[in-house]
């Protein structure tokens, strides 16, 4: 699709050269392999659009586009080389409202202030161009990064926000709680245009201007359908990202931190455009991870888990090394998404940009790659620290230079990467198949359309080699161009936002041009509409809110739209829509029913653990304890924090009552319960399994309680009434199986503690008036790391059969057989880390189906039945304790490799150090050339081939596996609630997750607010993504129970470290 062209055809023959010298390099200055930019803009109204290209140690450079995709270079005699600065951003637009375009650049560099001063080309009208940034006060001379204009106050003109990115070494700034709350004159510059002449106003207007701000990439839209320009800046290093959202009253709040649950750790490059045609724009930015095993494990250094949470309770928010696709839910809250898109791992990765390849309508993504030299090597930083060969040369006489440094460096161009929007959050890339597969060292891209044609073309920097041009030659789809025509101040239209609607669809493009990284692109937009040949109706609003409506449009031309004939009328064009039930937590739960966890890092104890195991409570277990008709509820605890009882009371709302027996026994870690009458007195006893992923602990904290109920809801333990076993439980499940009218229990087990991946073992015990048999066939008591189970008749012969899921688990299904389990049916290809199982008659045939909470697919591990997630169970070092092997399929790779880093693996097993000398070696290992044969034979094999949340049909003997829609996958599961909540006579899905305790490397689960998935009657039975949602949960969902309360539904939602929440239909 596209092509690139030869220079000698075009005429285009810029190099951004870079060469290190022995006093500037870029051990002397970090952003000096950063590279330039591109701008694209019409300079001489010739309809015809223009390129100018950034330098850092040359000229900047003009090209006029002479048709045909002919370019002449005309710097010298535009007078836009520049001073020779190191320049880096460039930035097309009318900034003296001449209907001129004009050329702002940004200099950097370690150089002298009067070199690194920004510069202002104006247009003269006659393709000469006058520098004059100090007449319009836009001489900034920090180190500037970027440049956007646009109306942020809305009094018509062009203000502008130069984006700057600190001087100082970020090893050396000391962090504190309001380090980006104090001004330096370097930081960040919001300047508003006061009649021509601009005046930083960052202070007054809510801007950070700080010493910690070291911005990357600036992109501006409208994301929160107010009709006003909101602002995204990318930080690099340990500083978070910045959301500014206008306050429409020449302020901005700086509101990340409450709209985006984590960023990138080195943000670069951003853009914002819609992604899903749902008119809200989402934000996608670029970081630097690779998507191959060598380079992942060659240059990438994560820190440690705990560093990550003192960073975040420092007031440095949630970071990710991976590019972030921030899903906007239509108010300008967002939801990650990029591992779940496919869009996460790019390498090192600047130029960001959206939008549509080929005019079929869906906009996709453009991601420009390649550093100069390898600087995160480890090898090398290996190398660099060595104080020997600090102090020694390679001779071992004379002292090592900066380029002799340099040089062990590695060097390797990559590809840039295309990512084809398939539709239902999903992209593939496809850069080969485009066109876009030359290795390169990218940076600055932009997109226009150079040769009229209807599409966009593609122009990008690169740094030692020539600047690529990219004919775009797709065909076969419609388009509609749009050119603005504004007011006075701003004669393009800036800021504009247009809407085309045809059929039932719908498109959204604003007119913002500063995009990608340290590049611009022209101020119109391109619709592309595929099949579609007229467009029923268009409305563009412009920046005073004024709108126009047109209708009936022809495809395949130009359209210029003008300011002068819109009309008053535009309003706020996107809002959250309301959820059908809210939280009514604190009307209706009288007394404190939080959870409070007890802060442990399992990756201390278990170095090789991608996530930790002693976050996933709190359950509740629900009843009539006091007999009095109403459902109760029992919030369970972490250790140190005492289990809760609820009673209900007549009007539905539930009070606290104090259990002593459960302050007594607040050591505990209770990990699962049932209410069930267990002694046969006719009310309901408690039993607790105890757990907790704290090995330090004594076997005793780690026993079955018994609670007996005096029939009142007045609890006292029962020590010798309870099954004399200990184990770290995970479920806890009642049924009477043998049909003898006692009630007996599944005691599933979760893991053995300090041990991931030994089988734990698993109880099944007979109830006996007062004493327990353990009833389990070995298939079930060795089934593993069990995470939940339910009793339900699955065969329809009137007695109760076990399901059971678990961690790298199949899904087992073990039939009652007059009181004997020794059936057990394992679903094939359905080994999956399953965190709940929920019987449900989902399609009302009579037999129960289940609804299953797995992983989710929002996560670095993918898993098929062709590539398997495998983990291999040894004590390989022969210490006395186990270890564990995960290996997993990185995107780009097609053999498994370990997931655990070097420093992770050899620390865990140091005598691998005397093996694994380099990290280049351990990149090319695999499992199988870690340990010899005779070692692996002796392991424990698991395999995962399944990762989705689904559902399980029950089709009356056989049963088929079918994954819930791509919204569902979105987090891991950990609440299931179904029901007819819509009034349809179909059932639905609510279901509730989120994981956030997993090492960094590992990512962070947390786009969740609950997932409403409307049933639809049919053979079979399907479930789409509700438009509007049942309840919005923030938090970390662990369990979820529907109540009938005072002749309303109350649902509990029970979150990790937070409180219980309670939702009811509005009033």
């Amino acid at each position: 699709m596209f092509t690139l062209l030869d220079q000698q055809a075009t005429g285009i023959d810029f190099i951004n050269e870079v060469r290190d010298e022995e006093g500037f390099n870029i051990l002397t200055y970090r952003n000096f392999y950063n590279g330039g930019g591109v701008a694209i803009g019409d300079i001489n109204n010739d309809s015809l659009p223009d390129i100018y290209f950034t330098a850092n140690q040359l000229k900047n450079r003009l090209y006029l586009n002479k048709g045909n995709l002919q370019f002449e270079d005309i710097t010298e005699k535009a007078g836009v080389g520049g001073t020779g600065a190191w320049s880096t951003g460039v930035t097309m637009a009318d900034v003296n409202a001449d209907g001129l375009l004009d050329i702002y650049v940004c200099n950097s560099g370690d150089v002298d202030g009067k070199y690194r001063e920004n510069e202002l080309f104006i247009n003269n009208g006659d393709l000469t161009f006058t520098e004059k940034a100090k007449e319009y006060n836009l001489n900034n001379e920090g180190y500037s990064t970027h440049a956007a204009f646009f109306d942020y106050d809305l009094d018509g003109d062009l203000d502008c926000y130069i984006l700057n990115n600190s001087f100082k070494d970020p090893s050396k700034i000391e962090l504190y709680r309001k380090a980006r709350q104090d001004p330096d004159a370097g930081g960040d510059k919001l300047m508003r245009n006061d009649g021509g002449v601009f005046h930083d106003v960052s202070r007054e207007a809510g801007i950070y201007s700080s010493i910690i701000g070291f911005g990357l990439g600036i992109a501006v839209s409208d994301l929160n359908g107010d009709l006003l320009p909101d602002i995204y800046i990318s930080n690099d290093f340990w500083e978070r990202d910045y959301l500014y959202i206008n306050q429409g009253n020449g302020r901005f709040s700086e509101e990340l931190n409450s709209r985006i649950n984590y960023c990138p750790v080195s943000s670069m490059g951003a853009d914002i455009a819609d992604l899903n045609n749902d008119g809200a724009p989402e934000i996608f930015t670029t970081d630097m991870l690779p998507a191959d095993n060598y380079r992942l494990q060659t240059t990438m250094a994560f820190d440690p888990y705990h560093l990550e949470d003192l960073k975040y309770r420092a007031n440095f928010h949630y970071q990710m090394i991976q590019n972030c696709l921030q899903l906007n839910n239509g108010s300008g809250d967002f939801q990650e998404t990029g591992l779940l898109s496919g869009v996460g791992a790019t390498d090192w990765s600047w130029g960001a940009l959206i939008f549509d390849f080929d005019n079929n309508g869906s906009n996709d993504i453009f991601v420009s790659n390649g550093i100069l030299r390898d600087l995160m090597s480890m090898d090398f930083r290996d190398f660099l620290a060595d104080a020997n060969r600090k102090k020694g040369g390679p001779n071992g006489q004379n002292a090592y230079t900066n380029l002799d440094f340099i040089r062990q460096m590695p060097a390797k161009p990559l590809k840039n990467y295309a990512f084809v929007n398939k539709g239902n959050l999903q992209f593939q890339d496809q850069a080969d198949a485009l066109g876009f597969s030359t290795p390169s060292f990218s940076n600055g891209s932009a997109y226009g359309d150079l040769d009229n044609d209807g599409d966009y073309d593609l122009v990008i920097n690169n740094i030692n080699s020539r600047s690529f041009v990219y004919e775009n030659e797709s065909e076969g789809n419609h388009f509609l161009k749009i050119r603005f025509k504004g007011v006075k101040e701003n004669p393009f239209g800036i800021g504009a936002r247009v809407t085309a609607q045809f059929g039932d669809q719908k498109r959204v493009l604003q007119n913002f041009n500063t995009r990608g990284f340290q590049s611009s692109i022209e101020p119109e937009v391109i619709f592309g509409l595929g099949n579609i040949a007229r467009i029923d109706r268009l409305e563009v609003t412009w920046p005073d809110k004024r709108s126009q409506v047109l209708t009936d449009i022809a495809a395949d031309r130009t359209l210029v739209l003008m300011q002068e004939k819109a009309a008053p009328g535009g309003a706020a064009v996107a809002t959250e829509m309301a959820a059908m039930f809210r939280e009514v937590g604190g009307e209706v739960i009288k007394g404190n029913a939080r959870h409070v966890e007890n802060r442990q890092n399992d990756f201390d104890q278990e170095i090789l653990l991608p996530r930790m195991l002693s976050t996933e409570g709190p359950r509740l277990a629900a009843g009539d304890v006091n007999n009095d008709r109403l459902e109760d509820f029992i919030l369970l605890g972490a250790t140190g924090d005492p289990d809760k009882l609820f009673l209900q009371n007549p009007d539905g709302t539930f009070r606290f009552q104090p259990v002593p027996a459960f302050i007594r026994d607040a050591g505990f870690e209770s990990t699962c319960a049932a209410l069930a009458d267990f002694d046969g007195d006719g009310d309901p006893d408690l039993m607790i399994g105890s757990g907790g992923n704290d090995f330090r602990n004594d076997k005793f904290r780690f026993v079955v309680r018994l609670y007996t109920n005096d029939g009142k809801g007045g609890f006292q333990e029962n020590v010798q009434g309870a099954p004399q076993v200990i184990g770290n439980f995970s479920t806890l499940e009642t049924a009477d199986f043998d049909g003898d009218g006692a009630i007996d229990v599944f005691l599933g087990a979760r893991n053995v503690p300090g041990n991931y991946g030994l089988p734990p073992q698993n109880f099944l015990f007979r109830n006996n008036g007062g004493s327990w048999t353990d009833a389990a066939p070995p298939e079930l008591g060795d089934i593993g790391m069990v995470t939940d189970a339910a009793w339900t008749d699955v065969d329809a012969d009137g007695d109760p059969d076990l399901i059971v899921v678990g961690d790298w688990m199949g899904i087992h299904i073990f039939t009652n057989e007059r009181g004997a389990f020794n059936s057990n049916t394992v679903l094939p290809n359905s080994n999956g880390w399953w965190t709940r199982v929920q019987p449900a008659d989902l399609d009302q045939d009579g037999d129960m189906d289940f609804v299953l909470g797995n992983w989710g697919l929002n996560t670095k591990f993918k898993a098929s039945p062709s590539k398997p997630l495998t983990m291999y169970v040894n004590d390989f070092d022969h210490n006395g304790k186990s270890e564990f092997i995960i290996n997993w399929y990185p995107p780009l790779d097609d053999q498994p490799a370990p997931f655990a880093t070097k420093q992770e693996l050899t620390a865990q097993m140091p005598g691998l150090k005397k093996t694994i000398l380099k990290y280049e070696d351990y990149g090319k290992l695999r499992y199988e050339t870690l340990f010899p044969a005779e070692v692996r034979a002796q392991s424990i094999a698991y395999r995962t081939d399944y990762l989705e949340s689904a559902v399980l049909w029950n089709n009356g003997g056989s049963f088929s596996l079918q994954a819930l829609p791509v919204e569902a996958q979105i987090s891991p599961v950990f609440g299931i609630l179904t029901g007819d909540f819509d009034g349809d006579q179909v059932t639905d899905i609510w279901l509730g997750g989120n994981f956030y305790a997993l090492k960094p490397q590992a990512g962070r689960h947390d786009a969740s607010r609950g997932v409403f998935l409307k049933g639809a009657k049919g053979t079979p039975m399907t479930f789409k993504a509700a438009e509007r949602p049942l309840m919005y949960v923030e938090g970390e969902v662990r369990d979820v129970k529907a109540f009938d309360s005072a002749g309303k539904k109350t649902i509990l939602v029970a979150r990790n470290n937070d409180r219980v929440l309670a939702f009811r239909p509005p009033r």
